[in-house]
Formats: C-alpha cells, structure tokens, sequence
C-alpha cells in the first residue's frame, strides 16, 4: 500500500498525505508547501508517508 501512497505523493501529493494521515495538520501543511512549490510538497508527502 505504501508504494500506491508514494506514487500518489509523486503526482498529487496532498492525496498521499490525506491516505495516511486524513485531515490532520500535515494535510494542510502539506497543501500549502505544494502551492508554495511543488519539490517541497513531493518531499513533505514521501517524509510522511515513510515516516509512519
């Protein structure tokens, strides 16, 4: 199922994050760095998903 996440953190990162953490503060974390820039979205979203 990870694999599934980190491809989905590659191409919509928020997704990712949302299918592991759901709404929580990464979530919106997560968004705003994606809009802040897309590398640190990506980053963010695989640190969370490899995290847990």
């Amino acid at each position: 199922m990870d694999v599934i996440r980190i491809l989905l953190a590659i191409i919509l990162p928020p997704v990712g994050v949302f299918l592991q953490v759901g709404l929580g503060l990464h979530f919106w974390l997560n968004i705003l760095l994606t809009l802040c820039g897309y590398i640190p979205g990506i980053i963010h979203a695989i640190w969370v998903i490899q995290r847990k």
